[in-house]
């Protein structure tokens, strides 16, 4: 029963602007809440497991089956992680511009779906051959022209499903939650950390259980459990869909961004008053609107509030009825362009960390292949260490939410919500310089217990893979503090209008990170091997110097937390109309 009916009571729908499965304003009893949130949840860690049962040893797979050196096959996966989260911005703006949430997820999880399959049929067909080789002792054969093309569309399918649904699937799990209600907003906070949870459990599985199989040689037997698991993910999403609660999509924000600027340029010479309040908005229920928040004026970007000036041409045409949208914006339309020019240097600033983060799945596995990797009889591949990022992750999440947010508030003033996610990000940041110094002291070791001299050097140094612990640990609890802020600052602080452009933003600064890993390496390996000298990161790591790529990493780390404080301390949060203003105002700050 639709509340527009008024049957029921104002305070039974969702005040947000959610609809229901038939268009209807969503009833809270009916829709949405913990139930919907936690099948999202649940194909979330289905979907995960699917993508990491490919991610998490692909470097290992160019490296056995495809026969690819160490520096190329790091490059490969960077690029290739990289436009996985370059996809991001596709889904995004298809769900933001015309198909909503709901569908962008759907046939981003068939293509997805589609990919796997194809991945699986193309390497138990084509790629592993002789029957067997891919493992650590047998290589395989060489390949034509033909199936490596195969092979690298299967992947990149792969990629442009996983890219179309992350930025979504995790807005759609938030948009369950009323943040006009204070019950549903405390739960809303909460969804993101699960939802992090959520994606690290299902990765666990694929880094253990499906990383050993895959270092085996059986890696048909790995993709086609990802193959499984994804198209269970995706008939258990289609399963909650009388259940969820939705949000229309705004129709294209470019064309709304191209309006701003061009209206201001238009009015660049006109004297402009200095009350705000005599620039031209829309009443919050305006069809225009579509459900969505008004956005209040700020004065940063002064230029840009042109286009919100009423002139003397535009009253005559409003007298004709005429109203030309590339020549007068609402307050609303040119804040939502200030909010995103406000977003980019906090955006830019995690970049750096992502160029840490991307070091699990390339240069930390080679490092622990070249490691001592067995105990007694049984070999740990290298692959499944970072296992040890997931518990990490799990642990800090439970120590995040459970002591250190409480702590923090118990000690600021009364009502106070605990750290901030610009805080949380700078943390992040910390504690991922600490990662790179570890790992640099481990690789250090490393050399100094390893046979320099060896012809096959996996498992070429006395050191035991378990040092590497730490390394895996540090980076689980930047990620605590850095992507869970993240997605919470990114999904608070842009516009209605634009939510799943705030999540697929903190997916393109994985992807640029991947992109400047792959840059790093190449200029590191183009110095370092000048003179005829093996580089940092050659084929046999005992002859380079893979601490000092660390070291490097750390520096550039620190100089970037130093900027990231700078933009931090310059942020203005964005100000909605309605009573989470004040909430969005007090976690935008960076004060300590």
């Amino acid at each position: 029963m639709a509340c527009l009916e008024g049957k029921l009571k104002e305070a039974e729908c969702s005040e947000d602007g959610s609809v229901d499965w038939h268009g209807r304003p969503a009833v809270k009893a009916n829709s949405g809440q913990w139930t919907a949130g936690t099948i999202i949840l649940l194909n979330q860690g289905l979907a995960t497991l699917a993508f990491f049962g490919v991610g998490v040893n692909l470097v290992l797979f160019l490296t056995r089956v495809l026969g690819q050196n160490n520096a190329d096959a790091a490059n490969n996966v960077s690029k290739w992680t990289g436009t996985v989260y370059i996809f991001s911005l596709v889904g995004a703006f298809l769900s933001d511009s015309y198909w909503g949430r709901y569908k962008t997820c759907v046939i981003f999880q068939l293509i997805f779906v589609i990919g796997l399959v194809s991945l699986s049929l193309s390497s138990i067909l084509f790629l592993i051959r002789p029957k067997g080789c891919g493992n650590e002792d047998m290589s395989c054969g060489s390949h034509s022209g033909m199936e490596i093309t195969l092979f690298y569309f299967s992947i990149y399918l792969v990629a442009l499903g996983n890219g179309g649904y992350q930025p979504n699937i995790a807005t759609f799990g938030a948009d369950q939650f009323d943040e006009e209600d204070p019950k549903e907003g405390h739960s809303k906070v909460a969804f993101f950390s699960y939802f992090y949870l959520a994606l690290n459990l299902g990765s666990l599985f694929s880094n253990t259980i499906l990383g050993y199989f895959e270092d085996g040689g059986m890696w048909a037997l790995g993709f086609w459990v990802s193959a499984g698991s994804a198209l269970a993910a995706l008939v258990l999403f289609l399963a909650g869909t009388t259940r969820y609660r939705h949000f229309k999509p705004s129709g294209n924000p470019l064309s709304r961004f191209s309006q701003v600027l061009v209206a201001a340029i238009r009015k660049c010479n006109v004297y402009m008053p200095s009350d705000a309040d005599e620039l031209y908005d829309v009443d919050g229920n305006d069809s225009s609107m579509n459900g969505n928040r008004k956005i209040l004026h700020t004065d940063e970007f002064k230029f840009l509030d042109r286009a919100a000036y009423i002139s003397t041409r535009d009253v005559d045409e409003q007298k004709k009825g005429i109203q030309s949208t590339w020549r007068l914006c609402p307050v609303t339309q040119v804040e939502e362009v200030k909010c995103i020019l406000r977003l980019l240097p906090i955006w830019l600033c995690t970049i750096i960390y992502s160029v840490v983060f991307t070091q699990m799945a390339s240069l930390f596995v080679e490092q622990g292949a070249a490691m001592q990797t067995t105990v007694s009889n049984f070999r740990i591949p290298p692959a499944s260490m970072s296992s040890f990022d997931i518990l990490s992750v799990a642990l800090f999440i439970f120590l995040y939410r459970r002591v250190l947010d409480p702590l923090v508030a118990s000690i600021r003033k009364k009502g106070s919500r605990g750290l901030t996610e610009l805080q949380r990000m700078g943390i992040g940041l910390v504690i991922a310089v600490l990662a790179m110094v570890s790992a640099g002291i481990v690789e250090c070791y490393r050399l100094k217990y390893a046979n320099k001299d060896c012809m096959h050097c996996e498992g070429s140094s006395s050191l035991s893979i378990f040092w590497q612990i730490p390394q895996y640990a540090f980076i689980g609890a930047s990620e605590v503090f850095m992507y869970v802020g993240q997605l919470e600052f990114f999904n608070a602080q842009t516009p209605d209008r634009l939510k799943s452009f705030g999540s697929a933003l903190c997916m393109t600064s994985i992807s640029l990170g991947n992109y400047v890993s792959s840059l790093l390496v190449t200029m590191v390996m183009k110095i370092s091997t000048e003179d005829n000298m093996p580089g940092w990161i050659p084929g046999n790591l005992n002859k380079g110097h893979l601490d000092r790529f660390y070291f490097l990493l750390a520096g550039l780390t620190t100089i970037d937390l130093l900027v990231y404080i700078a933009c931090a301390r310059w942020y203005k949060n964005i100000k909605l109309e309605g009573k989470t203003a004040e909430y969005i105002d007090e976690q935008a700050s960076f004060k300590l």
